[in-house]
């Protein structure tokens, strides 16, 4: 055999148990044909094979983006990204040279806007001193709350308030106007409809299809949408991507990427349940995991959200929030009904993804899963939930027995990456930081883990969430260390991905007979400091055997 592609003098780190360590690796016809020394390898060189010199560098398993939106993403690519701003006078300057660089948009938007971004939350009359005849809005971080000045609440009907589902809320002041916050995609979704890009969040705001269908141009421009979010997936060493919003159009237009040839990463897409949903709209469900099954683009699975987030109190929790006794958040699903609705999705063989950030969703969410186990028995099914930023302590040990895999984003605890410290750490309390972002708790009692980002909500970068694991550090003398050192981190980002989507057999470790999907980095990830992890770079993406990224 002659190999298409071979990586040689490189440290390979293969994830595989049975031979964890390598220095090269000879791919032909999109999958792996030989793991060994570069001697052995360079047996299966011929003339028309690619050779790529690792130079001493890691070389892994190609990163697995477990909780993505790709098409939100790729649109937002495009927007004013506000991280890391604070201050009226800086994100005015911002604000403004944004507005002053796109004229003839009809509709402004920035991202990653903080909580306390003026040193409290923001208010339309904020924002209305600095840009107040145009339409201008700010989403927050975590994508869950909005901002939007007077213009863009005119525009979009909210100025006067507007009824929103349980969950959500267009909050209102005492003079019976809108104070500019919207919480949750309900309340804000007619805003950031004015952009012109409302069918890039369609599969998370309503899991439906695009009414009427898009026009050619719009339709290509859609495609483009998508086709920035790939790009930027393979700068980063990504080469496959759990979607976790999605419609049948979206997988349509990725298959169109694929036809050019600009398909640069497998991509799982998710059937959206929401509230107003009876079962029967599981049929759709089971009509995109029949339809969508190649080793390029597949469903098979459904998403559901259980609450918010906890900066916002949209986070359902067991105990009251500090700051506002009596208020535990609301469920956007009655438990009984979600046990239901759960049951349900699993008798069909589909799998479940459940956004629960409190303590309160992720036990509604683990009693549904068993409930669901009790009524149809137990099955390989793999069955997530997204985040768990908090769980009680009798929980835990539930995810390993029911064999749930824990879905979790090294950015996202406070101080670890970006998201600041406040609000959110007073949110949760004192007294229950310690079951905060629990990852070695879950893992060492047998749950399964996946590590990902949740971009656009966090940077993508797999190598800055890498450090924000590997450096995370406890909020206070005597809270246990919940990290899980490097290696098992670099599993977590790489074998872990595979197996929560099903796809271990394929992905996930380098071995003969698995895809050729690798990532080469610029330097020795075991030999760099912790704190300078994020200092290295993508000296090469390569998916299916094809070099996407080549730094």
């Amino acid at each position: 055999m002659t190999a298409d592609l071979i990586v040689t003098n490189a440290r390979v780190l293969t994830m595989d148990d049975a031979k964890p360590r390598a220095g090269a690796v000879a791919a032909k016809d999109g999958r792996i044909r030989a793991v060994g020394t570069p001697e052995e390898i360079a047996a299966l060189r011929g003339p028309d094979t690619e050779v790529i010199d690792g130079r001493d560098a890691t070389l892994l398993p190609g990163f697995v983006e477990s909780h993505c939106h790709l098409f939100m993403g790729g649109a937002e690519l495009a927007h004013l990204q506000l991280g890391g701003i604070t201050g009226f006078d800086a994100v005015a300057q911002a604000i403004r040279d944004f507005a002053a660089a796109n004229p003839d948009r009809p509709m402004l938007m920035a991202q990653g806007a903080d909580y306390m971004i003026f040193g409290r939350s923001a208010t339309r009359h904020d924002l209305d001193r600095i840009l107040p005849n145009r339409p201008f809005a700010m989403a927050s971080p975590d994508h869950h709350t909005m901002w939007a000045n007077s213009a863009a609440l005119a525009a979009a009907g909210l100025l006067n308030g507007h009824q929103t589902p349980p969950g959500s809320e267009v909050v209102m002041d005492a003079d019976g106007t809108a104070t500019g916050e919207l919480r949750e995609p309900p309340a804000y979704g007619p805003v950031a409809g004015l952009t012109g890009e409302e069918r890039s969040t369609l599969g998370l705001r309503t899991g439906g299809e695009p009414d009427p269908t898009p026009s050619a141009e719009e339709r290509a421009a859609d495609r483009e949408m998508l086709a920035r979010a790939l790009a930027h997936l393979a700068r980063h060493g990504i080469t496959s991507a759990t979607n976790m919003d999605g419609n049948a159009y979206t997988l349509t237009l990725l298959r169109e990427l694929q036809d050019e040839g600009r398909l640069t990463a497998r991509v799982k897409v998710a059937f959206h349940f929401k509230p107003f949903m009876e079962l029967d709209a599981l049929d759709k469900a089971e009509a995109m995991a029949r339809d969508w099954r190649d080793d390029w683009l597949s469903s098979g699975f459904v998403k559901i959200f259980m609450d918010g987030v906890i900066d916002s109190g949209t986070a359902v929790m067991l105990n009251d929030y500090p700051d506002r006794p009596g208020w535990r958040g609301d469920p956007l699903f009655d438990p009984a009904r979600f046990a239901q609705i759960a049951t349900e999705i699993d008798r069909r063989g589909l799998q479940i993804a459940v956004h629960a950030i409190g303590d309160g969703a992720v036990r509604i969410v683990i009693d549904g899963y068993e409930a669901a186990q009790r009524a149809n028995g137990q099955r390989d099914s793999r069955h997530r939930i997204e985040h768990i930023e908090l769980i009680d302590p009798a929980d835990v040990p539930r995810l390993g027995a029911l064999g749930i895999t824990a879905s979790v984003q090294p950015p996202h605890p406070p101080g670890a990456m970006d998201n600041p410290m406040e609000p959110t750490v007073s949110k949760i309390g004192r007294a229950r930081w310690a079951d905060a972002y629990r990852w070695r708790t879950l893992v060492e009692a047998g749950a399964p883990i996946a590590f990902a980002s949740d971009w656009p909500v966090s940077d993508v970068a797999p190598l800055r969430g890498i450090k924000a694991a590997v450096m995370r550090k406890p909020w206070a003398d005597g809270l246990q260390d919940e990290r899980i050192g490097l290696m098992s981190t670099l599993s977590a980002y790489t074998r872990g991905g595979a197996y929560a989507a099903h796809a271990d057999g394929t992905r996930g470790v380098l071995k003969p007979g698995h895809f050729a999907d690798m990532v080469l980095l610029t330097g020795d990830i075991e030999a760099v400091a912790p704190e300078r992890i994020d200092a290295l770079g993508i000296a090469a993406t390569i998916t299916g055997g094809r070099v996407v990224y080549r730094a």
